[in-house]
């Protein structure tokens, strides 16, 4: 029986990364693509040398042809995608609106929410002819609760996946296609680096692990098809901030 494909977008570090390890020990062959080749290429041979399977493919999200014939190729290549994880994302030091300034906004809102479309788009005709499919937006703790240090670009764009999520059931759930808004709280990964004041070592060890996304990520996607898990908030259970 051929693996099914899993598409992980943002898949050279942090959670994009840990998502591909753990569908790929779930026996999926998972597909990473981020704009870094080398460390696409890191992603793979890492899985491979633990005989998973896995491929890259650099991508850009901002451009909406390459998206759509990213996927085309994918599907040439390994069959259609079963399970599209989109887990790029950014955010700028100059957040906050004494100093953000509309094109930081819109760059934020490209990467975060409109690349997301693009890659929804992209893979939604054939889940729905095929009426299987699973589609992780991996979103954040500032979508779910309003979080003033995140600045109004990061925040409306997370926010504005669920709201993609809750569509996408709404529309496409009686047909086998499901989407999540997974949120989870603060997570130890490069992105903490563009705060104006970027956590302490002793604060990021009290933050999720990025592999305890990838866990997450591999068991929404093993769900029956029936089951759909329309958000799933994920918090650090060290930290009672959360509480």
């Amino acid at each position: 029986m051929p693996r099914s494909t899993a598409w992980i977008i943002g898949g050279g570090s942090g959670i994009g990364e840990a998502a591909a390890w753990a569908l790929a020990l779930a026996d999926r062959h998972v597909i990473v693509s981020g704009r870094r080749q080398g460390e696409l290429d890191r992603v793979v041979n890492r899985v491979r040398a633990a005989g998973g399977s896995a491929s890259a493919a650099a991508l850009d999200v901002g451009d909406a042809s390459a998206v759509l014939a990213t996927a085309e190729a994918i599907a040439h290549r390994h069959g259609p995608v079963g399970t599209l994880v989109y887990s790029a994302g950014t955010n700028v030091r100059q957040r906050f609106w004494d100093s953000v300034e509309p094109a930081d906004i819109e760059n934020v809102m490209d990467a975060n929410l409109h690349g997301a479309v693009r890659a929804i788009h992209a893979v939604l005709p054939a889940m729905r002819e095929r009426r299987e499919g699973r589609i992780v937006l991996v979103s954040s703790w500032a979508a779910w609760r309003f979080s003033p240090g995140a600045g109004a670009a990061y925040s409306a764009s997370k926010a504005a996946l669920g709201v993609l999520a809750e569509t996408l059931n709404a529309a496409e759930g009686r047909g086998g296609v499901t989407a999540t808004h997974l949120c989870p709280g603060e997570v130890s990964t490069d992105i903490l680096d563009t705060r104006p004041d970027p956590p302490s070592a002793e604060a990021r060890g009290l933050m999720l692990r990025p592999d305890d996304l990838g866990e997450a990520i591999a068991w929404l996607a093993g769900l029956p098809a029936r089951v759909c898990v329309n958000e799933l908030v994920v918090t650090p259970a060290a930290n009672s901030s959360y509480a």
